[in-house]
Order: C-alpha cells, then structure tokens, then sequence
C-alpha cells in the first residue's frame, strides 16, 4: 500500500513500525540513554523505540522534547523515523535537528507494530 502525507525533513528508510494512537512525549516519557518508554500508562511503557518507525498520533509536552530526540539520535538510541497524524513543533523540530525522517497528514490506524514500513520522502510504502 502507498500512502502520501507531506514532508517534515526528508528522508529515505525502512524499517519496522511500532505503533500508538496515543501522543507520546519525548521529555520524562522517552528514556534518552536507552530508547524505551517510561511514561506511566502509556500503551508502549516498556517499549524501545531504538532503530523502529515510530508511528503515533501526534507529540505533547515539553519543548525541550525537542533535544531529547536529538540526544537519543546522538545516543544511537533514536527511531529510524516518525510518522504523525498531525506533526507538532516539539517532534518536528526535534526530527529536523537530528536529521531524521519525518512525514505527517497520515491516517495512522493503517499500521499495526511490526509492520514493514518505506519511506521515500512523502511517500509512504507500508508491507510491500
């Protein structure tokens, strides 16, 4: 399936998604040094999102979310990409600085965890 969405910082990988419908924040929610979700409650508490695609509604929180993805990134801990519905400032900016592919304008209740997922720019190739 091909799905297009518009370009937050181009990009071109594969990879696995891993998918929430809930916002995710970077800042007290994302462990920095190790990738894995520490948000209490959240549905991927306990999750790493080290090397995944990571597919999620849209961001919340703290600007500084922002550095956290770039911290993971030089961490080697950061998703290969994201996928929004609706990208904000925090998770966009944060894509951009650590030169990570971003795409939103997605219906992302199309993809389930473990997906196959391709990203050329705005395009969105999901298991092919």
């Amino acid at each position: 399936m091909k799905i297009e969405g518009r370009i937050i910082k181009y990009g071109k990988v594969e990879g696995e998604a891993l998918v929430s419908s809930e916002p995710i924040g970077f800042l007290g929610g994302v462990d920095p040094e190790t990738g894995v979700v520490i948000e209490k409650g959240h549905p991927l508490e306990g999750k790493n999102i080290k090397g995944k695609v990571l597919v999620f509604s849209t961001g919340k929180g703290s600007t500084v979310g922002s550095y956290v993805l770039y911290r993971m990134k030089k961490n080697s801990v950061a998703p290969l990409a994201i996928i929004n519905e609706e990208c904000e400032p925090i998770t966009a900016v944060g894509a951009i600085i650590s030169n990570m592919p971003c795409v939103d304008k997605i219906k992302i209740n199309v993809f389930k965890t473990g997906d196959k997922v391709r990203i050329e720019g705005e395009k969105i190739f999901l298991n092919e």
